[in-house]
């Protein structure tokens, strides 16, 4: 008989993109996964702010395929922040469950400290994943201070943390040394579904071509992420009006999928100049998005102070380009310049007009640079985050080493010299 690793996995509430990846957890043999929400945020419909107050209720299963549990709630704003909600029940929790070890997903809210408090108190490991990066918003040396403060006594709370990527390797680092328990378990999508999901959508692209009234044959742009002032979707449409008309005296098209504070802005600057040719398409539940990142010839995220977007993940499943500024998290293990996408400075609209016209120009390298990302995002799963995690467990909870296979160092894109630069 198999012994079992007890593993407690703490998280504000149902995550779109977690989902797949506890039920893949679950399914390990010997680990005894057991996940606690401290609220119901995702299931239920709720106002997203970020979306510009629109009524969110995602359309895919959040709490299927793994044992769960909703924390009680002392008090709650309705809204997530450091002091909302606020649960009880860490310590009652963690100590009935008898858990080997706590994976605590963040660590900036007082729900998490009180998480981190109990387990210390209980003697249990704890396991911190988070997608923090050094670029951030400039602060004042005060509150640098402040954070390093902070950073001291959380060393003393944690037992090891998992890394999304490089650059939040680089902050984990940064603020607890090289030599902290560290293993790499990159941020991953559902591969398989959106690979899936793509092959369905390529057989109904013509039809949704109709639907939006697009000219058959003529490229498209994709933007699919919140209307807001970091995401700088303005950027990308004063780009987009920028660029030289084709042969044909026309732009491709520009599709602006979501919705935000920013969007009466964007919508007024595309407006102001006539042009027919950008769609704004509003928010579009996850089953859908699919659809869209089939249907366009690349995709464009120009955000600054951006963690990771694991909607690039979800994109180079379906074979696309991408172009990222050069502050989208995801950059450095994801895309690189001339291979699978472009790369341009975060905030230089001219540079990122040029990113455009060459791939709008060039639409076989447009084609073969999404091959080669869908290569590369089959290498970036769900297992290298369940070997990551075994290796973790194996360290902090003593998890046997028959059952750790070896953890791989996270994805390189190898890049052949005659592919490094767009014919």
């Amino acid at each position: 008989m198999i012994e079992k690793c007890k593993l407690a996995y703490m998280v504000s509430h149902p995550i779109q993109y977690q989902a797949p990846m506890l039920r893949r957890l679950a399914q390990e043999p010997d680990i005894d996964l057991k996940v606690f929400f401290w609220s119901d945020l995702g299931v239920r419909e709720y106002v997203d702010q970020g979306f510009g107050g629109v009524r969110v209720k995602w359309d895919i299963p959040l709490l299927e395929g793994y044992e769960h549990e909703f924390l009680p709630i002392i008090r709650s704003s309705g809204e997530q922040g450091f002091s909302s909600p606020i649960n009880r029940g860490f310590y009652r929790a963690l100590k009935n469950g008898k858990f080997d070890a706590l994976w605590l997903h963040g660590y900036w809210s007082l729900n998490s400290l009180l998480a981190m408090t109990a387990a210390k108190a209980l003697g249990i490991p704890v396991l911190q994943r988070t997608d923090g990066t050094l670029i951030d918003r400039p602060r004042s040396g005060f509150k640098r201070r402040g954070k390093r403060l902070f950073f001291s006594v959380l060393r003393h709370l944690i037992d090891g943390v998992l890394p999304v990527g490089k650059l939040n390797q680089e902050y984990w680092e940064h603020y607890l040394g090289r030599d902290f328990p560290s293993f790499l378990a990159p941020y991953a999508v559902d591969n398989e579904y959106f690979q899936k999901s793509s092959i369905t959508a390529s057989r109904n692209r013509e039809e949704l071509r109709r639907q939006l009234n697009l000219d058959a044959g003529r490229p498209v742009i994709l933007y699919a992420s919140k209307l807001m002032e970091r995401k700088r979707c303005i950027d990308l449409i004063n780009a987009y009006l920028a660029m030289r008309p084709g042969t044909d005296g026309q732009r491709p098209y520009l599709l602006i999928v979501g919705d935000g504070t920013e969007r009466s802005a964007c919508e007024a600057r595309v407006k102001a100049v006539g042009d027919a040719n950008v769609r704004f398409l509003g928010f579009q539940n996850q089953s859908r998005l699919p659809e869209f990142y089939d249907l366009c010839d690349f995709f464009v995220l120009p955000s600054v102070h951006e963690p990771f977007a694991l909607i690039v993940n979800e994109v180079m499943n379906a074979g696309r380009a991408v172009v990222v500024s050069d502050e989208v998290g995801c950059q450095p293990d994801l895309v690189t310049d001339g291979f699978n996408g472009k790369v341009y400075p975060a905030r230089d609209v001219g540079a990122l007009r040029t990113a455009l016209e060459e791939l709008v120009s060039d639409p076989e390298q447009t084609r073969l640079m999404g091959q080669r990302g869908l290569e590369i995002i089959k290498g970036w799963s769900f297992e290298e985050d369940i070997r990551a995690a075994r290796k973790a467990l194996h360290h902090v909870a003593g998890l046997p080493l028959t059952a750790v296979t070896s953890v791989p160092n996270l994805p390189e894109t190898v890049i052949p010299e005659s592919q490094t630069q767009i014919a």
